[in-house]
């Protein structure tokens, strides 16, 4: 069969959707890109927060136009939309024709062999269970790929529903992370982004202690690996080991993801959060002091439960502050089955607005900031070559696909690491000349 794959949200869905490739190939099928052209669609969904659902909803149902217009037979419905809703997705979307939840991507193969043989398998296996083990096939390109060292999250934050989407927090045992990473290298990939929905808890479950010191400090000792960055770290467990292998370690990016939410202590509290506006703080003066060069990224939400003018106003405060170089921002989307669903919180238009808010004032840091860099040497990522001579990549304070690009001259290979002097910025883009 030719099979075609569309993938929605978050990286972590992202490393299913490849190990669905590698199961896919194996069983002897065709992957093609141009969906016009396949037998069979996978679509691998996010359900996060309501705009996620629809996106979801919408791709499912434009893809099954593909039944009239191109070659498609069977639609296939994987991740968080079948693993949250999958009686829903049965029952009112009649274009898929099987579902399959988060636990159950390496039976990718067989469900295939199912709908083509007539039959509708819904399979939604145990979502805390031992981490999937299956090799992938990388889709991100020569450069860099992601490396999933844990599934599920057991922070329970009122307003998030990936515990129940995702399971218990489980991690991957060390060896077969390094494992992992040691063949990337050899694949000739330079760069690796640690994904999980908690990076610091990491280990905890398997070995009785969070061990993420550990495992990056073995990580560093690979060959060929040159950056190592972090998505995600909880700010109540960045120990100062932690801290200490970030800073000393050189391929460790100085780039830090660690999401806060909010910064009133009030609404910190109502939403399980584990830290307090001081402690936050607190961490963020101490990183910057023992890692130079630090960029700090963080996502925030507008709107949550208890935040009037004035916690609103504290928040825009605290923006100013810190100058966090990096922010995800984000209305509230109350999402159905968590706590803070049930909350007293301000309209979603109210929402709206305060988001664009922040981000102006976010835009106002960021520029300042990239203003503040040219004149300087970076080290870059090559991406891609946009026409010879010119290059595309990424500082080491740009994670791909959220943060910016700097486009420069010279000449490099893709996932080439080089030095960059930083001529201009324009928009988001900072624009260089290779040294």
């Amino acid at each position: 069969m030719k099979v075609g794959l569309i993938s929605l949200g978050c990286a972590k869905n992202q490393v299913a959707a490849e190990q669905m490739i590698f199961r896919i190939r194996e069983a002897g099928h065709t992957l093609v890109s141009d969906e016009a052209q396949a037998d069979i669609i996978v679509i691998n969904t996010c359900a996060f927060i309501e705009d996620a659902k629809q996106e979801a909803i919408n791709t499912i149902l434009e893809t099954a136009r593909l039944k009239k217009t191109g070659r498609l037979k069977k639609l296939i419905v994987t991740g968080c939309l079948s693993q949250l809703y999958q009686a829903q997705v049965q029952d009112e979307l009649p274009e898929v024709d099987a579902v399959v939840g988060v636990g159950s991507y390496d039976s990718i193969a067989h469900v295939i062999e199912k709908v083509s043989c007539g039959e509708a398998p819904c399979i939604i296996g145990d979502n805390c269970a031992a981490v999937c083990e299956t090799p992938r096939v990388i889709s991100t390109g020569k450069a860099w790929a992601y490396l999933l060292i844990a599934e599920g999250c057991d922070n329970f934050c009122s307003y998030c529903i990936i515990p129940k989407i995702r399971g218990r927090f489980r991690s991957r045992s060390m060896e077969n992370i390094i494992a992992e990473a040691e063949t990337l290298a050899k694949d000739g990939y330079k760069e690796l982004i640690l994904v999980a929905q908690d990076l610091t808890r990491y280990g905890a479950d398997l070995y009785g202690g969070r061990q993420l010191a550990r495992l990056l400090t073995r990580l560093c000792g690979i060959d060929g690996i040159r950056w190592i960055r972090l998505h995600y770290l909880y700010p109540n467990e960045l120990d100062d080991d932690l801290i200490s292998v970030i800073a000393r370690e050189p391929k460790i990016v100085k780039y830090l993801d660690i999401p806060i939410q909010h910064i009133n202590n009030g609404i910190l509290k109502k939403m399980n959060r584990r830290d307090t506006s001081e402690s936050i703080r607190a961490l963020f003066k101490t990183l910057r002091a023992r890692i130079p060069g630090l960029v700090l990224r963080t996502s925030l939400i507008t709107g949550l439960p208890g935040e009037g003018e004035a916690e609103f106003e504290e928040l825009c405060r605290f923006l100013r502050e810190m100058k966090i170089e990096r922010a995800g921002v984000f209305p509230f989307s109350p999402e159905e089955g968590t706590p803070a669903a049930a909350m007293d919180h301000v309209d979603s238009e109210t929402a709206r607005q305060r988001a664009e808010r922040v981000l102006e004032i976010q835009a106002g840091i960021m520029d300042q900031w990239e203003a503040g860099l040219i004149g300087l040497e970076i080290s870059v990522i090559c991406e891609d070559c946009e026409v010879p001579g010119r290059f595309i990549g990424r500082g080491y304070f740009d994670s791909p696909g959220i943060d910016g690009r700097v486009i420069f001259s010279g000449d490099c290979a893709e996932g080439d690491v080089v030095n960059v002097k930083i001529l201009s910025a324009d928009d988001g883009d900072l624009i260089g000349e290779k040294v």
